[in-house]
């Protein structure tokens, strides 16, 4: 195919803090090289570990107000009282290069993004078999407050009902299957009919150009 003729495309990835979404993509890195992750841009304070321009880009909420003025944000929401939003040059820099560009984001931005940039977009949502699995992991994995953990526990009693919203729904408790279902998705993401400029297809096929 025509490397002028293929464009790069949009996976957005959302589902529960604690749902595996970290461990899923870690395998699908290993099997998927064509790819950009989107780094988002956030309000909110470094955690124990993470670093400005490899996990977020952290700013103040001015300096975020700011951008959101000047529309350079493809999405952004306002999630326990802080700002989280994708910054639009990088993105546009890989889908020329052609590249599955993957979003980790919430559901109010999956709805912004589909707004914007629905054809070229595909949409997975990821949970737990169970609340009472997503609780289980969270408490387990002790890295956040209990009152935290059951803020988190409530908004996705809230983000379950938007699944019907997404192409595909991946329920992880099986890593290896789960990863697996996902590596697919991403393949088929970049082979949509509507990534592609169908009047230039038919005259290639045709024999016209």
């Amino acid at each position: 195919m025509d490397k002028e003729l293929q464009k790069g495309a949009i996976l957005i990835l959302s589902g529960p803090s604690g749902c595996g979404k970290s461990s899923l993509l870690k395998k699908f890195y290993e099997n998927f090289s064509n790819y950009y992750f989107s780094i988002s841009t956030t309000t909110r304070a470094p955690r124990i570990g993470e670093q400005h321009g490899v996990d977020y880009f952290f700013v103040t909420k001015e300096e975020f107000e700011e951008d959101i003025k000047n529309d350079n944000f493809l999405e952004y929401a306002k999630v326990h009282d802080n700002y989280y939003g994708t910054s639009l040059k990088p993105i546009k820099e890989a889908l020329i290069l052609g590249k599955l560009v993957i979003f980790d984001i919430d559901v109010q931005g999956h709805d912004l993004v589909r707004e914007k940039l629905d054809s070229i977009t595909t949409s997975v949502f990821i949970t737990t078999p169970s609340l009472k699995e997503l609780e289980n992991r969270l408490y387990k994995r002790d890295t956040d407050h209990p009152e935290i953990i059951e803020n988190r526990l409530k908004n996705a009693k809230i983000e379950i009902h938007s699944l019907d919203k997404y192409d595909y729904l991946i329920l992880n408790d099986d890593l290896e299957l789960a990863s697996k279902q996902l590596i697919s998705i991403g393949n088929v993401a970049l082979i949509k009919s509507s990534l592609f400029n169908k009047d230039s297809i038919i005259k290639i096929w045709l024999g016209e150009n």
